[in-house]
């Protein structure tokens, strides 16, 4: 583990850390609570562009003033973590950076080996999903506000041949990439009316704003990690989630991960799961609005004393 600042906080002390992930330096956020370890601890991964000051944190400090160590870092090619092409989604290198990071905090003195557990929020609910349905090394998870990706609803709401003229789309970004060795990006943001990958209001509300201020994120991303959101799978390892204990925290309105892929993806899994719905208006309510992030991060805390 490498320490480059260590910083005092109520019931909590927060320290960079860094750890690979396949060859690519991987740099995050311990935070660890007062009290005598070993502790159980947390992961964390959140959304598309997300970085690990922003809702991640919030939920990480929250969780560890609860009683937990945790860590939010930021996945490869993305904020101060290692990776190329740079703002470039990877799902399979997203995967590994939760194996290696839950590999580092497992040879933590301060962490309880036998007591890890998963937060997805938002895209990262998808992933941690799909990785705690894998890796029995996780006993417990929490996603909020999830998006659960998967290939056949994307097909369904383009059409068989839109969503095949989409992935030809692509096929000829890769193959100008390949000519010019040139990454072509687009806007992850922009004020409604204007063109980018997280297209309207909401998005740019808290991503364009002061609201999520973080010097490591950017505002762009790779064309091509829209091809890998629209091939992501991550909504069938619902189906094998079992018997690790899953939490759904939702909003009831959400126009960015529907309700119904959250409650999809209860239906899927077997015991022990529970959901929880919010009465949001939007999906960034749960991001970082007082009145939706206390009750999920609270209740979350409650999941984790229960089954780590």
């Amino acid at each position: 583990m490498v320490a480059d600042s260590a910083i005092g906080s109520d019931f909590m002390t927060k320290r960079r850390v860094e750890f690979p992930s396949d060859g690519v330096r991987i740099v995050g956020d311990f935070r660890l609570p007062d009290g005598d370890g070993p502790h159980p601890a947390l992961v964390f991964t959140g959304p598309f562009t997300g970085v690990k000051e922003q809702v991640v944190g919030n939920y990480a400090q929250r969780l560890t003033q609860a009683g937990f160590v945790t860590l939010a870092f930021d996945h490869r090619n993305f904020g101060e973590s290692e990776g190329t092409p740079r703002q470039h989604e990877d799902p399979q290198g997203k995967l590994n950076d939760l194996r290696d990071a839950v590999s580092h905090l497992a040879t933590l003195p301060e962490v309880d080996p036998d007591r890890i557990g998963a937060v997805g929020i938002c895209l990262g609910g998808g992933y941690a999903l799909k990785f705690a349905a894998f890796d029995p090394r996780v006993k417990a998870v929490v996603l909020v506000a999830g998006g659960y990706n998967d290939p056949r609803q994307m097909r369904q709401g383009m059409g068989p041949d839109g969503y095949r003229q989409q992935l030809a789309n692509f096929a000829q970004v890769g193959q100008r990439q390949h000519a010019t060795g040139q990454v072509e990006y687009m806007a992850a943001v922009a004020p409604e009316g204007e063109p980018a990958v997280m297209g309207g209001q909401e998005p740019y509300d808290y991503y364009g704003t002061e609201r999520s201020a973080s010097p490591h994120w950017q505002n762009r991303i790779s064309t091509l990690s829209i091809r890998e959101l629209i091939t992501l799978d991550t909504a069938s390892a619902a189906e094998f989630i079992s018997p690790t204990p899953m939490l759904v925290v939702h909003g009831r309105t959400d126009a960015y991960c529907s309700p119904e892929g959250a409650q999809s993806v209860f239906d899927r899994a077997g015991d022990p799961k529970e959901i929880m719905w919010l009465n949001t208006s939007n999906h960034i309510d749960l991001y970082d609005v007082e009145q939706f992030v206390a009750p999920a991060s609270a209740r979350a805390a409650d999941w984790f004393r229960t089954h780590l």
